[in-house]
């Protein structure tokens, strides 16, 4: 006897899997993967024949759920999208998972631009657009926060870690010089670094005495930098958008090359303008390596 078979059950409105889904216009087998991922329960499920039985007043959530799927929108913003039910605020949720997808795919597609260009052997003419120059740095003392992120993660990252920071460095005898961000390896969708942000400051046994009170709960150290030579690049706060920035990155080491020198340590963003204030065609980053 198939799932469809008419059976004694409770409610003769109920309709059999079969019939739900011809109405639904999705196939059994789409209604048993709902079911198992909490999408769409069955009205009524046979003790002992485990036929699945739905109501007529289903239909909508079960087509509602197909066309997310076709979204690509992942099982837990499905969830939250139905359970909110039709109005506002299932619309917003799905505007804002919608803002999320456009965002990536023009990421995506500045990305592909960007392959293409070196692929094509036209990166020499990407660099060109960067001005790299050197600027010696003197010694400082940093506080620092470590963390291991991926790369969709590290903007907010960033942004937390250096307010952290530079509120610390109120008492730490205040700032000393800009704040920068060290990437220790490689930060990307497959490869954590980590990265380190850092602040200097003026006085360094108040700085040690607040990395000491603080230093478990962020990952915080203190350190004194060597002074060191930089070659940099200025960028737009819309250049520091991925892939943008790892142009910039790439041009600094294409100057390095051909100056002959080679870097002295780990790459860095260092951020001197407000952020926030910024218009994206303002100045707001270095993208730089220490070189000897």
């Amino acid at each position: 006897m198939t799932e469809d078979a008419v059976v004694d059950v409770p409610d003769r409105d109920l309709l059999t899997i079969g019939a739900f889904a011809a109405r639904a216009r999705l196939s059994a087998k789409a209604l048993r993967l709902y079911d198992r991922l909490g999408l769409l329960s069955p009205a009524y499920v046979d003790e002992a024949t485990g036929y699945r039985y739905y109501r007529a007043g289903q239909v909508e959530r079960a087509r509602l759920v197909a066309m997310l799927r076709q979204l690509d929108m992942p099982l837990a913003r499905i969830a939250e999208v139905v359970a909110a039910g039709d109005g506002p605020t299932a619309a917003e949720l799905l505007g804002a998972y919608w803002a999320d997808v456009e965002a990536r795919v023009a990421g995506q597609r500045t990305l592909a631009e960007y392959l293409r260009g070196r692929l094509s052997g036209r990166s020499s003419e990407m660099y060109r657009k960067f001005a790299v120059e050197t600027v010696d740095v003197p010694e400082q003392v940093v506080i620092t926060e470590k963390r291991h992120t991926l790369a969709d993660e590290l903007p907010t990252w960033i942004g937390a870690a250096l307010g952290r920071l530079e509120e610390a460095a109120r008492e730490c005898g205040g700032m000393t010089g800009v704040p920068y961000v060290a990437y220790h390896a490689e930060v990307s969708m497959e490869s954590d670094g980590p990265a380190e942000a850092c602040v200097p400051v003026a006085d360094e046994a108040a700085a040690r005495a607040w990395v000491e009170r603080h230093g478990r709960a962020w990952e915080t150290a203190v350190r004194v930098e060597p002074a060191r030579r930089l070659a940099y690049t200025r960028i737009t706060k819309a250049q520091v958008a991925h892939p943008q920035i790892l142009a910039a990155f790439e041009a600094v080491e294409e100057w390095m090359a051909a100056q002959g020198l080679a870097a002295a340590g780990p790459c860095r963003e260092l951020y001197f303008a407000d952020w926030e204030a910024a218009g994206a065609d303002d100045p707001v980053c270095d993208v730089a390596f220490p070189v000897s």
